[in-house]
């Protein structure tokens, strides 16, 4: 055996088993010279990683196991059981239509709520003669899950309100309604139970349903605030329900500090909001900052009549929820309002022969001719200036009132909701125009309480607008914008006379108190005649012949810019 090769092999192994023993030394000491917080911080990163990738992982998991909601919304129905004329389109909207909708919808997803944000009452001919019987069996057919007590709701009076609420297959809400024994006049909520989770909705009523409904309807009711109500019962529904949802009869306006938007800001915990009052049509949501978590939360609100139905997709995780989509989905509107863009939707049978017996017995009643109308008659703009159609309606009640001889008649512009087309006149037009059961009122007024009447008409005309009040002639009047201020007022050509005992014609919601007349409650004398508005506007019209032309357009408010 070489020597000199095993020497080498032993030396070669030895060299390397001492260097492995060397180095793992090494190792020790150099973890051994580490500082205990230099350890704590290496294991904190590691721990940090670790559940980075679990919550990572759960996220994941939880967006992959989201449940989607869908809610279908409408607002402000106003009456329109059945397809009408819009817009050049002769059969726009109308239940049987929207059933069509909603079924194919709910065919196509597993969890929907279809919800309405208040006012179904007041509007056409075939839902008005009937107290809007025909408007709630076609929400049962359709099978709305809750619709919220409007301000229009209590047009008929509450007992008309309670039999419509017994009819319905589905609950009317309202949290901040109560009567005189404390009592919640609506049903406050429903927790609807979906698969995998509960939705919450709650219902609100404006609570300036106080100053712009008939008196009567709503004596004994206590109004209270939206945001007080809505700040107790949120928290109450979070604990049981995984989506809450507000629905509510508030409008939408240019500032945050009313309506929805009012809530929407002040009230956390809500998920969405479902609005109505307003009529206004959102091509998108509004999303509104809360001002408390700086978080933001989406306000919808789908125009009027039932002509649009929107639809908002909720994604609902375990830990929240966030809105996946919204459209606006057109009931057979005309292509220029957004309508047809899938071809048009073809009304349900079944719900169509349950409604037509309504529209025979309506027909019947209203198809007699009154008069040729030779230039449509328009009340477009009527809550902003004088028009020709109010101040048609304001002449009916002063010759329908004739023998008390009333120096002017003053009408609400809200009162007006239609227009009178060039063509055969009928009593089914005249019940579109004014559908509001009033009567023909006459108010005796001191000359003091009559100025401070002309101040009330003067802001409302000079102020936002939305109060213009429609006039006959023996009033002629000129105010300031903004302040209101009245620069010039003649009555019967004559200055105001303080002295002097004025008589006013006008509808038996503003003798009331409605809009805020208040001054014919607390300082008039009020003379009802029982002429119904709308007879006495059929009757004016008869006698001033065969033809009908707009009134003289000459102005009894001017305001002054």
């Amino acid at each position: 055996m070489d020597e000199s090769r095993v020497r080498y092999g032993v030396a070669c192994g030895s060299l390397d088993g001492i260097t492995e023993k060397k180095s793992r030394m090494s190792f020790r000491k150099k973890v051994l010279k580490l500082s205990s917080k230099e350890i704590g911080a290496r294991l904190f990163a590691g721990f940090l990683l670790v559940a980075a990738v679990f919550f990572w992982f759960s996220a994941s998991a939880s967006q992959a196991w989201a449940e989607r909601l869908v809610v279908l919304h409408t607002n402000d129905h106003h009456g329109h059981p059945v397809a009408f004329p819009f817009g050049g389109e002769p059969a726009a909207g109308g239940l049987p239509a929207r059933a069509t909708l909603v079924a194919e919808i709910r065919a196509e997803n597993e969890n929907v709520l279809v919800l309405d944000a208040g006012d179904i009452n007041t509007g056409r001919p075939e839902s008005n003669l009937f107290d809007a019987r025909p408007d709630i069996l076609g929400y049962n057919f359709i099978g709305y899950d809750a619709v919220a007590v409007g301000n229009h709701d209590f047009d008929r009076g509450r007992r008309v309100l309670a039999e419509q609420m017994s009819l319905a297959r589905f609950p009317f809400l309202s949290a901040n309604v109560r009567t005189s024994s404390g009592k919640l006049l609506a049903q406050p909520y429903i927790i609807k139970r979906f698969k995998g989770f509960n939705a919450a909705v709650f219902g609100l009523t404006t609570v300036q349903t106080a100053s712009i409904t008939y008196p009567e309807h709503i004596a004994g009711l206590h109004f209270e605030d939206e945001v007080e109500t809505a700040r107790k019962l949120v928290p109450r529904l979070r604990k049981q329900a995984d989506v809450v949802i507000a629905l509510v009869h508030l409008g939408i306006y240019d500032t945050a500090r009313r309506g929805s938007l009012r809530l929407a800001r002040e009230v956390p915990g809500i998920d969405l909001v479902v609005d109505g009052h307003s009529h206004t049509k959102l091509d998108k949501p509004i999303r509104v900052k809360i001002r408390v978590s700086g978080a933001f939360v989406p306000v919808v609100q789908a125009w009027k009549w039932g002509l649009v139905v929107g639809r908002v997709d909720m994604d609902i995780f375990g830990d929240g929820t966030s809105m996946a989509g919204f459209e606006l989905l057109p009931v057979n509107l005309p292509p220029d309002k957004g309508g047809f863009r899938a071809g048009r939707i073809e009304e349900n049978g079944d719900l169509s022969a349950s409604l037509e017996p309504f529209l025979r017995k309506t027909n019947e009643m209203l198809s007699e001719p009154i008069t040729r109308v030779t230039t449509e008659i328009t009340h477009r703009k009527g809550r902003t200036k004088g028009t020709s159609l109010g101040r048609l309606v304001a002449e009916s009640m002063m010759w329908s009132a004739r023998a008390l001889q009333p120096d002017f008649a003053v009408q609400n512009s809200g009162g007006i909701r239609d227009d009178i087309p060039r063509g055969t006149l009928t009593a089914k037009t005249i019940h579109q125009v004014l559908p509001f059961d009033n009567t023909v009122v006459v108010v005796d007024l001191e000359g003091k309480a009559l100025a401070r009447l002309l101040e009330h008409m003067a802001v409302g005309a000079a102020r936002d607008g939305k109060g213009f009040p429609q006039v006959s002639t023996g009033l002629e009047m000129e105010v300031e914008t903004g302040s209101g201020r009245i620069r010039k007022v003649l009555i019967g050509g004559k200055h105001l006379d303080m002295d002097r005992t004025y008589r006013v014609a006008t509808n038996s919601y503003l003798a009331a108190g409605g809009d805020g007349y208040r001054v014919f409650v607390v300082s008039g004398q009020a003379h009802d005649t029982s002429i119904c508005q709308r007879e006495a506007l059929i009757d004016y019209i008869r006698q001033l012949g065969p033809r009908l032309s707009p009134l003289e357009a000459k102005p009894g408010i001017i305001v002054l810019r």
